[in-house]
């Protein structure tokens, strides 16, 4: 895959919600703090729409007619690595982790108040990239190898292709390797010290991590698990 980089400075924001009153109550608070919306309730318009509009963040109905917001989600993961944040009226946790394996970022429990999806959102475009640390430009662990600047990841020499969540969860254990990262010290580096959520959010974009990193969970050679603390970089061995 090979996304289209979004300009995060630019604050656009496109609301898929079937429910019309619910996303007009969300554009309008988005418009009010700033940001350019657009808001749709079809699942194949908001492919369109995000293929043509570049928009910075998604805000994306799980429960969409047509095509839903696992099969948007998918397929803007294609050409796209804009921020997306899930909604769902479902509180099972498996929905919660479907719309993340697909790409999704955070997600949202309906009902929600539209001052914190606000606040998400604000603070997604507000995300720094992760510096270079110590490493300088590159960082190599065994056969992995991330280029911070160019925030390309490449196993044996071959591209691996992440998310920017998960580029800057696996930035932040690189940057500083020896370093047990709790889950709350991740959210704050990856997700901003204002980010107000589960941080067992963390935990699933490890999991994915690993997954395409060809990681083993019960030996990792790379991203390692520290019991009763969190996570930290492997040597590759």
């Amino acid at each position: 895959m090979t996304a289209v980089p979004t300009d995060v400075n630019l604050p656009r924001v496109l609301v898929v919600d079937d429910e019309a009153p619910l996303a007009r109550l969300v554009a309008s608070y988005l418009e009010r703090h700033g940001f350019e919306v657009q808001v749709t309730g079809d699942g194949s318009d908001a492919i369109q729409r995000a293929r043509q509009w570049h928009p910075g963040v998604i805000v994306l109905d799980l429960g969409l007619p047509g095509a839903d917001g696992i099969e948007v989600c998918r397929t803007v993961r294609t050409f796209s690595d804009c921020y997306i944040i899930m909604l769902t009226a479902r509180v099972e946790e498996v929905d919660k982790l479907i719309g993340l394996s697909v790409g999704a970022d955070d997600y949202v429990t309906k009902p929600f108040s539209p001052r914190e999806l606000v606040a998400r959102v604000r603070a997604m475009l507000r995300r720094p990239r992760q510096d270079t640390g110590p490493h300088g430009v590159g960082a190599s662990f065994g056969p992995l190898s991330i280029d911070l600047l160019g925030r390309e990841v490449f196993i044996d020499g071959e591209p691996v292709a992440l998310t920017r969540t998960e580029f800057d969860v696996l930035a932040a254990l690189a940057s500083r390797p020896t370093m047990a990262f709790s889950r709350r010290q991740l959210i704050e580096t990856v997700w901003g010290p204002g980010w107000v959520g589960d941080e067992h959010l963390v935990d699933v974009h490890i999991a994915h991590l690993r997954r395409k990193l060809g990681d083993d969970a019960s030996a990792p050679k790379f991203v390692r698990t520290v019991r009763g603390v969190g996570y930290r970089m492997g040597s590759g061995q």
